[in-house]
């Protein structure tokens, strides 16, 4: 088989996420023979660097020799069983690892099968804990630009129009508060007073706050200062509402640390995770929780009090093998150390792209880095001609609108993060 007659025939059958599908009578749809480290083959023998770790997923490579011999294991004794009133090994081992690496005041575990999901969890379960206590909250504050997701009430605690304006008569209840402008400390603040605002006048109406923290990916990768994580962290306490920290994107490694909460040093009531957990090999997510929250659903059975969430693939076993191996590795190879420098030499090449004139704006968190283009409009789509030029140069970018962002397996090698950041150069300046 090549490209071509594959891409016939998968248009003749499928409906691709996030795709106007229109656009591939022009743009070419790219099948994927195989993958092997940061290199994505397609079936005419083209490769392609992985840029965004494919929806950054991919910690470690594609076909990382660890996590897929451990899922193997997996494969030979056990691969899904019911999670009500069963449980496995892989799943008691990948909470109890989870448990000790995250803020101390989380203690228990939830498990879904992707992070919209997770979100879900968290927004129904810190909802319910409050009618538990004959507490109606039925409001959820997040920040302008966030996205949390694309189910209903993930979609509702978002803030990006391209997503949600078309389902704005099915969205729950929610408030939208100003996100620190840029990763000044002085923002931080000023965005804090803001958040605080609206918990002086409608606190006893909010069951949460849920928050992206340090960087908002879909969001055109905005990022902001820790402070303001200690700051509406605090306001949480002080006004008796859930702090729900969306890990999803950050978590893992992405920003330097481990969890991105940890920048600040803030103990959040609920964790939500997903993507980089299990490396890329298979859907698994979860939301840790507090001691706290659990409590409050524990009793002898009620079909009200219950927490009665459940998914057909939650804890699925291979998953969960996948995820100790990602673990494992962390453990082993000091990733977070290692990451720290490759972040150190992506921002002396990111500085290099203030030489063109048309890049407004460079930033960087971690192993997160983007650039805005400046003096186009929405209707040129600009991040599409990038997008075509990297395919040709062996690069795979997906820009976010008018923003360009790099966020590679871990495991990319210096002469990789050269040519990533080279192409994407070259195709901006070409523009």
């Amino acid at each position: 088989m090549d490209n071509l007659s594959l891409m016939r025939e998968d248009l003749k059958y499928i409906w691709h996420p996030c795709t106007q599908m229109k656009d591939h009578q022009r743009v070419p749809l790219i099948p994927i023979k195989s993958a092997k480290g940061v290199y994505l083959e397609d079936f005419d023998g083209n490769r392609y660097i992985d840029a965004i770790s494919s929806w950054w997923v991919n910690l470690f490579g594609h076909q990382n020799r660890y996590i897929k011999d451990k899922i193997k294991e997996q494969l030979d004794s056990l691969e899904h069983v019911i999670f009500a009133g069963f449980t496995h090994e892989q799943i008691i081992k990948l909470s109890r690892r989870l448990i000790k690496i995250a803020p101390d005041n989380l203690t228990k575990c939830f498990y879904a099968d992707n992070g919209s999901s997770a979100i879900e969890v968290a927004i129904k379960m810190s909802f319910h804990h409050n009618k538990n206590k004959n507490l109606t909250k039925p409001y959820f504050v997040s920040l302008e630009n966030s996205y949390h997701g694309e189910t209903i009430g993930a979609l509702s605690l978002g803030d990006l129009g391209i997503y949600k304006k078309s389902y704005e008569e099915l969205l729950l209840k929610s408030i939208k508060t100003p996100v620190p402008k840029d990763k000044s400390k002085g923002e931080a603040i000023k965005a804090a007073k803001k958040l605080e605002e609206i918990f002086k006048k409608r606190g006893d109406e909010i069951s949460a706050f849920v928050i992206e923290p340090l960087v908002q990916c879909a969001g055109g990768m905005h990022m902001y200062h820790p402070e303001y994580l200690k700051l509406s962290s605090k306001l949480c306490k002080e006004y008796d509402i859930h702090y729900i920290v969306d890990e999803i994107a950050t978590g893992f490694g992405r920003t330097g640390y481990m969890f991105a909460c940890e920048s600040a040093e803030i103990k959040p009531d609920f964790m939500a995770l997903s993507k980089g957990i299990t490396g890329g090999y298979l859907p698994l997510s979860v939301v840790l929780l507090q001691e706290e929250v659990y409590e409050g659903f524990y009793c002898d059975y009620n079909l009200h009090k219950s927490f009665l969430h459940s998914h057909s693939y939650t804890g699925n076993a291979l998953a969960c093998a996948a995820a100790n191996a990602v673990l494992d590795i962390f453990e082993r190879d000091n990733i977070l150390e290692k990451n720290r420098a490759k972040s150190q030499y992506i921002a002396k090449k990111l500085n290099r792209f203030l030489e063109l004139k048309n890049v407004e704006s460079i930033r960087q968190t971690g192993m997160i880095a983007a650039l805005t283009l400046k003096g186009y409009d929405s209707t040129q789509r600009v991040g599409l001609r990038v997008y075509e030029y990297g395919l040709k140069e062996g690069v795979l970018l997906r820009p976010l609108g008018n923003v360009i962002y790099f966020m590679p397996p871990y495991i990319i090698t210096y002469d990789e993060i050269d040519k990533m950041m080279d192409v994407a150069y070259e195709g901006i300046k070409s523009l």
